[in-house]
């Protein structure tokens, strides 16, 4: 065999060899793209729409995921839930008399839930990206219910707002609680 053939040989090979590496990573990044979809929901339209490519929106999503593994989260005992489940009604009760009070307390309710599950309750962008883990499809119901709250601590949200941060308060506080119908719910 000529030199030539050996070369033009030893290069199909390398073309063949990259083609097939390329042919596995974009099968591989198409995959991930899938789970990552498939698990965060709307949730990962929303982060790929606010960053500057789909693979920081991608990264930004697997840290959250990471940094939720790292996390000991653990259910309520029935007691807790039962409690917590007595607070709420008084807390919807309370919006009757007093609208931007119960926001206030709903939020608050939810931040003990968090707290005694043993999710970081310092920072609200913390809360809000372990919760998108975990519940993708009330990220959204959170993030609205938060900003009325805080124009609500301003005294600038309206009684419709508020009512509807209270719906939204309501859909996490459940999937929170794990009661068996939220279970149902989260893997039906």
């Amino acid at each position: 065999m000529s030199t030539t053939a050996i070369v033009i040989l030893i290069v199909a090979v390398v073309v063949v060899a990259a083609i097939i590496a390329f042919a596995v990573w974009s099968a591989s990044r198409k995959r991930r793209t899938a789970e990552l979809k498939d698990r965060f929901g709307p949730e990962y339209d929303r982060t790929v729409e606010r960053a500057d490519d789909t693979r920081a929106a991608e990264a930004d999503l697997e840290a959250r995921r990471e940094h939720r593994e790292q996390l000991d989260i653990r259910p309520l005992a029935p007691a807790s839930r039962d409690r917590y489940l007595a607070g709420w009604r008084q807390v919807q009760a309370r919006f009757v008399d007093s609208p931007p009070l119960a926001v206030q307390q709903a939020d608050e309710l939810v931040i003990q839930v968090m707290r005694e599950r043993r999710y970081p309750v310092d920072d609200f962008e913390q809360r809000a990206a372990d919760v998108s883990v975990d519940h993708p499809h009330l990220v959204e119901d959170y993030r609205q219910a938060h900003r009325v709250s805080v124009a609500n601590d301003r005294g600038q949200a309206e009684t419709e707002d508020l009512r509807r941060a209270m719906v939204h308060y309501r859909n996490l506080f459940e999937d929170l609680l794990e009661t068996p119908d939220t279970a149902d719910r989260q893997t039906g």
